[in-house]
């Protein structure tokens, strides 16, 4: 059986309810060789390589910052750049044997934290302004460019993840540094910016819904739909001086992040809906109602409207699961 038709057949099982994910990844792991309780130990393996990690990248932090001034300049790059570097190259070894895919991302993972804090050594050894937002442009794009080239020639989806830091980082820094002394300190561009960050991962994580990508497609899904709608949550404000525009068009996002939910299949959705819902609700109560004797009445009525709609909701999640 070819692999297309084996997928095909897993998803009609699934669509039937006659197989489960739980006894798909046993048939996974027992088809590699592998007893349940074997893939717990490498599951238990695999979160030891990223807490070892964290405590590495902290070990260096701690180092660097209690003899940053005993140390010489080239110290100072080689225990922080050249560090990064080294880190990066040996997970680059390691990445060659599949079986050590999780030690080596692990370690890319370390390299990039490390690296950019090497860069920025250099940067104030060489005498830059770490209050001029041109500085902070010329090391995120570095940091961007040697990522997204990285995946470019690598083919490796963790460097998506760093890319998107990076690029984050760069934008922040480019629009800072254009609008530096016009609306960089606004409120609302800066607020404005998030949202526009926010529907820039939803869009990344559709795409990568297209090309199946399903880590990558979870990730931009959930960190995107959260941050959009608490974004646009945050731009309405609060009375008295409330944005009208987006108090009113909120339920609007709110329904359609519901309905997308159905299309796209995603629980991201489903929930963040649910959860914006319901403090939306919230918020136009305490705000509206909250000095009259209308408040427990409207929250009463609140209350009756969402356990219809969680009726609903119930629907809803049994199409995405389909």
């Amino acid at each position: 059986m070819e692999k297309q038709q084996a997928l095909e057949y897993i998803k009609k099982l699934a669509s039937e309810k006659l197989i489960s994910r739980e006894e798909l990844e046993r048939a996974y792991e027992e088809g590699l060789g592998v007893s349940s309780e074997v893939a717990k130990k490498f599951k238990v393996a695999n979160l030891l390589f990223y807490i070892g990690g964290g405590i590495i990248i902290l070990a260096i932090s701690i180092l660097i910052a209690q003899n940053f001034d005993s140390f010489n300049d080239v110290t100072k790059i080689m225990s922080t750049f050249g560090i990064g570097i080294m880190v990066y190259f040996l997970a680059l070894f390691f990445s060659r044997d599949s079986k050590l895919n999780v030690l080596s991302a692990a370690l890319y993972f370390i390299s990039a934290a490390v690296i950019p804090i090497g860069l920025g050594v250099i940067f104030y050894i060489a005498g830059f302004d770490f209050e001029s937002s041109s500085t902070h442009v010329i090391i995120s794009a570095l940091l961007f460019i040697f990522y997204l080239s990285s995946f470019l020639v690598l083919k490796k989806d963790i460097f998506i993840f760093f890319s998107t830091i990076f690029g984050t980082w760069l934008f922040f820094s480019l629009t800072n540094m254009i609008g530096e002394d016009l609306f960089a300190t606004s409120e609302f561009f800066i607020k404005y910016r998030i949202l526009f960050v926010f529907l820039t991962y939803l869009l990344l994580g559709y795409n990568f819904a297209k090309q199946n990508k399903t880590g990558l497609r979870e990730f931009f899904y959930i960190v995107g739909i959260f941050g959009f709608l608490g974004s646009a949550m945050v731009l309405g404000g609060w009375q008295p001086s409330q944005n009208i525009f987006w108090e009113s068009i909120f339920p609007f996002l709110v329904f359609g992040t519901l309905i997308l939910s159905i299309y796209l299949k995603s629980r991201a959705f489903l929930v963040a809906g649910s959860l914006f819902l319901v403090g939306y609700i919230g918020k136009i109560t305490a705000e509206y109602f909250s000095e009259s004797l209308g408040w427990p009445l409207a929250l009463l009525i609140a209350g009756v409207l969402l356990i219809g709609l969680s009726y609903g909701f119930f629907y809803l999640k049994k199409t995405i699961n389909k």
